[in-house]
């Protein structure tokens, strides 16, 4: 069946999947996946406003941060409408023209977020191999550059999947693996010849996460040599110290897409659970967690949630 005669005569839609083994009408999973939204809204929005409002959080490392948590918002809040009706509604069916933007987005966000993670690599980088040159290598007018790269980058790299994508007739089981669309799931349902697509998707892949994971190995490898370099073991300690946190972030959102990308090509006899879990943890947990490692592990925004607390506490008078 061609795409436009599908269209025509009945539209496609796709059925989505929750987690096997649960019932659909589980509200008891559905309460903790909203805690789990409203803690990564909190969070991220949390972050955003305080690096507008504290003028002494207007340095590089804070505008990449802020970069970071707009590419997390965007990541969740493209799966939440699924995610939601199928644990509160028991709303399991998707067209196909919302499951193809859907499909964008997450693929979309997830290779700026990629990008921002390398920007935050390259501001380290400078900050301890050239920290004299720091000030005005990274300038507002690079930041800013950098910033519409990544975000074109996100845009423009996936645009040709969602192009390849709705040329596809799709004449199998329409049940997808996961509560949201992704390529990889949809190409799985296609009745056609799909080496076009899987070779770009491929490509896609290794020209945006592919680089960006070696461009931060390279960075790291730098960064690791200056440090080792420094003498004093305590200004090692404080130079490697300001790095934890974006080591972190990396660790939380590549170590997910790793398994995800390996089990779909090679882990097709592993249960569905497997894929549910490591699917929902590659979308849901750096969101959720990266603000929380960040207000942990930074002195500056630790002391600007320190303050904001005390505020509200009623001060006695003496």
């Amino acid at each position: 069946m061609s795409s436009s005669n599908r269209t025509v005569s009945s539209p496609l839609t796709f059925i989505l999947t929750g987690i096997p083994g649960l019932l659909m009408s589980s509200y008891w999973m559905a309460l903790p996946l909203c805690c789990l939204y409203l803690l990564m809204l909190l969070g991220n929005c949390t972050l955003l406003w305080m690096i507008k409002t504290d003028h002494s959080l207007h340095t590089p490392m804070y505008y990449f941060l802020s970069m970071l948590s707009l590419a997390d918002l965007g990541l969740s809040l493209s799966t939440l409408p699924t995610m939601l009706a199928i644990f509160w509604f028991e709303s399991t069916s998707l067209c196909f023209e919302a499951c193809i933007v859907q499909m964008y987005f997450i693929h979309s966000f997830s290779a700026i977020e990629s990008g921002v993670l390398v920007a935050m690599a390259f501001d380290r980088f400078v900050a301890i191999c050239y920290p004299l040159h720091y000030n005005s290598v990274l300038t507002s007018s690079l930041i800013m550059k950098a910033g519409g790269v990544i975000f074109m980058r996100g845009i423009c790299v996936v645009l040709p999947v969602v192009v390849l994508i709705k040329k596809m007739p799709f004449c199998r089981s329409h049940v997808l693996s996961h509560s949201f669309c992704l390529h990889q799931d949809m190409l799985r349902l296609v009745c056609g010849d799909v080496k076009v697509n899987s070779l770009y998707g491929l490509t896609a892949v290794i020209l945006t996460k592919g680089l960006d994971s070696l461009t931060i190995l390279l960075s790291y490898t730098m960064i690791i040599r200056t440090i080792l370099n420094i003498v004093s073991q305590e200004t090692q300690a404080k130079a490697f110290s300001t790095c934890i946190s974006h080591l972190c972030a990396i660790l939380i959102f590549y170590i997910p897409l790793i398994g995800l990308s390996i089990i779909h090509r090679f882990g097709k006899h592993l249960p569905p659970l497997a894929h549910t879990l490591l699917a929902d943890a590659y979308l849901l947990v750096p969101p959720v967690l990266n603000p929380l490692v960040y207000s942990w592990k930074t002195k500056q925004i630790r002391r600007r949630i320190l303050i904001l607390l005390c505020r509200k506490v009623p001060q006695q008078q003496v």
